[in-house]
């Protein structure tokens, strides 16, 4: 057996959990489920043990292990822990694991539990909790959305109170990053059943306290967490606000501490205001359009490229990044490993025009585009509005809640369901695994995964099945370049830009960070 050190892993892996699925994020309206009276957020300015982080969109559910969306997974993030934790730069860390080791055909890893640790519902943490979790997520008939990683897991086996062993089917080149999936108490899974996603019970430095859907979700310090003392804020309250100007106007006032995202066209005016920083991050996130390639016209790979052609792409960034980032020049950001560069389809009306005629819609066609309500979703989907227009194609914008996005796109029964034409999303991950199989196998088309332009591509999906199985860098790199060479070919998104991550805080406030993944980052949160 090889014993893995923490330190080494972290260096060499910038992996992310809450980049396992699509970053648009939010949740449903209606009634709360308070868990107590007084969780709410006060009115007026926040005073020093409250810290108000206000977002661009609604949380749709507070189980990490069916989470497919990165800003319900960011507010999770204070409330549970995986074996394994992500530092602010996204290093891994020793979580409720303190070791780890790993045989030499990289299918069994024995963990050494943390000891002494409980969830917040006072059930003890131990080997038994870790198999109950692990048991869940490897059952397909969970339908979880974690499956698609956890499917790789034979078994679980508890060695004793503090250690335990998984067992993998197969080597799976990815699986030491995907152990940083959050644990629930398995009293709560008990207890409440698929009303877990509105009763989450973990063993993070924050506890949950209340949820008034649509208006906040608030937590407060646990103070038998086992890193004690390193978070110091006693409560949180998370706010979705939609529009972009309130966020602002709750920074300038203090009614917020921090905001995120922050909106792209007021960076020059936060830099000069007293009393407020902006914080700039370098991304792993991507922003693209999703095209689905089973319907008609889209299912003529001539149309997605003119598509392709006909978007300035540098105008986007201007106009609606206000700047702030780069042209996406393959399926994934260049931080992650394994990136190869495509290139891109340059802007050109007449070459779009040009493909529309060959495959038969010289006089364009009729279409719509999927997003959020928050205002940058709008202001992206009226640019690709705007420019499809001019090669005849005209989009219907169809904006909605992101608790019935969420729904309409990946809670249907089967592929043929779908109803979508193209989807204004951004996609979040810093692993090649993530950013290429999540998405582009044809294993993980909606409900079961997150492939929804319904891609498929019998060279890619073997060469994501090679890779994921293969321990050699060199080999990975190799394959994964077929993959981006393949699918940037196919154009089954209209590649846009990789975002930079912008967020506001005020100047007394320490320790809370967004991450390059678009985590919301608690676990040192203070006031000066």
């Amino acid at each position: 057996m090889k014993k893995a050190s923490f330190l080494r892993t972290a260096s060499v892996l910038l992996f992310s959990v809450a980049l396992l699925f699509g970053c648009s994020s939010g949740g449903g309206s209606g009634s709360g489920t308070p868990a107590a009276s007084n969780g709410g957020a006060t009115t007026g300015a926040p005073q020093k043990d409250q810290l108000v982080i206000a977002v661009n969109e609604n949380f749709i559910t507070m189980d990490p292990q069916n989470t497919g969306d990165a800003l319900s997974s960011g507010v999770q993030s204070a409330m549970f822990e995986g074996l394994l934790i992500y530092d602010k730069d996204l290093k891994l860390m020793p979580g409720l694991s303190t070791e780890y080791s790993v045989n030499k055909d990289a299918t069994e890893y024995t963990f050494k539990l943390r000891q002494n640790v409980k969830f917040h519902d006072g059930t003890p943490f131990n080997a038994e909790a870790v198999k109950i979790n692990f048991d869940r997520m490897s059952n397909k008939d969970n339908n979880l959305r974690a499956y698609r990683n956890y499917k790789y897991i034979k078994s679980t086996e508890v060695v004793d109170e503090h250690t335990v062993k998984v067992t993998l089917n197969q080597p799976f080149s990815a699986m030491i990053n995907k152990f940083t999936t959050g644990i629930i108490s398995p009293a709560a899974l008990e207890k409440y059943g698929k009303d877990i996603t509105k009763n989450p019970v973990g063993t993070g430095p924050y506890k949950f306290v209340e949820w008034v859907q649509g208006d906040h979700l608030t937590v407060e310090l646990n103070p038998d967490h086992w890193n004690k003392g390193a978070a110091k804020v006693g409560k949180i309250v998370y706010k979705p606000v939609p529009e972009n100007g309130s966020r602002v106007a709750m920074l300038k006032t203090g009614e917020a501490d921090v905001i995120y995202p922050l909106p792209e066209q007021q960076v020059e005016t936060l830099n000069g205001e007293e009393g407020v920083k902006v914080e700039r991050t370098p991304s792993t996130i991507t922003r693209y359009v999703s095209i689905n390639m089973l319907k008609k016209p889209f299912d003529d790979p001539r149309v997605r490229q003119a598509i392709n052609h006909a978007v300035d792409k540098d105008a986007f960034i201007k106009v609606v990044k206000s700047g702030y980032g780069a042209q996406l020049e393959s399926v994934m950001s260049p931080t992650i490993a394994h990136y190869a560069k495509q290139g891109t389809y340059e802007y050109n009306i007449e070459k779009a025009k040009q493909l529309l005629k060959e495959a038969g819609y010289e006089n364009g066609f009729t279409t719509d585009i999927w997003g959020n309500t928050n205002s940058d979703t709008m202001k992206g989907m009226q640019f690709i509005q705007q420019q499809l227009q001019k090669v005849g194609i005209t989009v219907e914008v169809k904006s909605m809640e992101e608790a019935t996005l969420s729904d309409e796109i990946y809670g249907i029964k089967s592929p043929e369901e779908a109803k979508m034409n193209m989807w204004y999303v951004s996609w979040s991950s810093a692993d090649p695994d993530n950013a290429m199989r999540s998405l582009f196998s044809s294993e993980n088309f909606p409900p079961a995964g997150a492939n929804t332009a319904f891609y498929k591509n019998d060279l890619v999906d073997q060469s994501i099945k090679e890779a994921t199985q293969s321990s050699d860098q060199d080999k990975q790199k190799q394959l994964y370049g077929v993959v981006q060479e393949n699918v940037f070919k196919d154009a089954p998104w209209i590649f846009l830009a990789v975002d930079e991550i912008l967020y506001g805080k005020r100047a007394n406030v320490n320790g809370v960070y967004i991450t390059p993944s678009g985590g919301i980052y608690v676990r040192e949160a203070a006031f000066q």
